[in-house]
C-alpha cells in the first residue's frame, strides 16, 4: 500500500529524515513512535504529498507522492497535529463544506456525513460551533473531515495530544475500528497507546530507524539483559546466594530476608529459569513466587532514544 524507499529530508544543512525505508501493507496500524525533532512529522508530510524529499521516494497504491501529489492525497485522510477546523462554523457545516471540496454532491453527501457522525461520535455536537466544542469533540471533528470520502489510508499526526484519559480511549476505539479496513499511520508521544492500538511500531531516533516491529517483538528482541523475581522459603541468605549465583548467566544478584521468606532480584544474559528452577528443588526449598521482570515499551523507547 505505501512504499517508502531511501528517504531523506534535510532543511539547509540539518538533516531531518535520513534514509527512511518503510513498507506499509493494506489494513495495518503503524505507530510512529519518537521524541521530539526525530523526524515524525516530516516523514508523515512527504508520505502526503504537502512536503518534497531531498531524496528517495515515497509510492502510495504505485503513485509518487513527489511526482503526483493530487493523485496520492486523493487516497489519504490527513489529520494534522493541529486539525484544520474553522472555528466559526457549525459542526454540521464544516463537514458540509469539506464533503464538497471531496467531491460529495447530491445524494451521497449527506449519508456520509451521517456515518461519520456515528462513527466518530459526533452526532451530539453537530449543531454547535467548533469553538463551542471540547479539544475531543474538536479531535473527533478533525477525524471526520480526515475520513470525508472514505480514503482508503489514514494518516494521523499525534491525534490524542491533549486529550483526557477518557477521550483517548475513544480516539483509540475510533482507530481500532477504523484499522480493521484501512492502513493507518499514527505518531503518537503516549507509548502505552502504541501497546494498546498499533500492530506494527516504528522507532524514530534522529531522523533513523531505531526498531521497527510488533511491539511484543520489540520487547523480547531488545531485551539483553533479563530480570527474575524470586520469593521462597530457605534457612539463611548465604545459602541463597551460594546455591544460585554461581549458576551461569548470572550477571547481578540481589537478597532481602524476612525470617525464613528470602526474596531476590537476579539479572541474567540468557534465559536461566529451568536452572534456577532445578536448584531451587535440589536445595528442597519451597517456591512461592517466580515472576520475569518485561521490559516495557517505554524503557525500550529511552534506551533507543537516550541522549535526545
Amino acid at each position: 500500500m505505501i512504499s517508502i524507499r531511501n528517504l531523506s529530508k534535510s532543511y539547509g544543512s540539518v538533516p531531518a529524515v535520513e534514509g527512511i525505508s518503510l513498507e506499509v501493507p493494506r489494513a495495518q496500524i503503524l505507530g510512529l513512535l519518537g521524541p521530539n525533532g526525530a523526524g515524525k512529522s516530516t516523514t508523515l508530510r512527504i508520505i502526503t504529498g504537502y512536503l518534497k524529499p531531498t531524496s528517495g521516494e515515497v509510492l502510495v497504491k504505485g503513485r509518487d507522492a513527489a511526482s503526483d501529489p493530487l493523485g496520492v492525497k486523493s487516497l489519504i485522510g490527513y489529520l494534522p497535529e493541529s486539525a484544520p477546523l474553522y472555528g466559526e462554523m457549525l459542526v454540521f457545516d464544516y463537514l458540509d463544506y469539506i464533503a464538497g471540496l471531496r467531491g460529495l454532491e447530491g445524494e451521497k453527501k449527506l449519508p456520509e456525513i451521517r456515518r461519520l457522525g456515528r462513527l466518530c461520535g459526533i452526532f451530539p455536537v453537530m449543531h454547535k460551533p467548533i469553538n463551542a466544542l471540547s479539544k475531543g469533540y474538536r479531535q473527533r471533528v478533525g477525524l471526520a473531515q480526515a475520513m470525508m470520502n472514505d480514503p482508503e489510508i489514514l494518516i494521523l499526526d499525534e491525534p490524542t495530544s491533549g486529550l483526557d484519559p477518557n477521550q483517548i480511549l475513544e480516539i483509540r476505539r475510533i482507530i481500532r475500528e477504523i484499522g480493521k479496513q484501512k492502513t493507518i499511520i499514527f505518531s503518537t508521544h503516549i507509548l502505552s497507546e502504541a501497546e494498546a492500538v498499533c500492530d506494527r511500531v516504528v522507532i524514530i531516533n534522529k531522523g533513523r530507524i531505531a526498531a521497527d516491529g510488533p511491539a511484543d517483538s520489540l520487547q523480547s528482541s531488545l531485551k539483553a539483559e533479563q530480570t527474575l523475581h524470586l520469593c521462597l522459603k530457605a534457612k539463611t541468605a548465604e545459602e541463597v546466594e551460594r546455591a544460585l549465583k554461581p549458576i551461569p548467566g548470572v550477571l547481578s544478584f540481589e537478597a532481602s530476608a524476612s525470617g525464613d521468606l528470602f526474596r531476590a532480584r537476579i539479572q541474567s544474559a540468557s534465559d536461566i529459569r529451568e536452572e534456577l528452577y532445578r536448584c531451587i528443588r535440589a536445595q528442597d526449598w519451597i517456591l512461592l513466587e517466580f515472576s520475569q521482570e518485561k521490559k516495557s515499551l517505554e524503557t525500550i523507547f529511552a534506551e533507543l532514544t537516550q541522549g535526545e
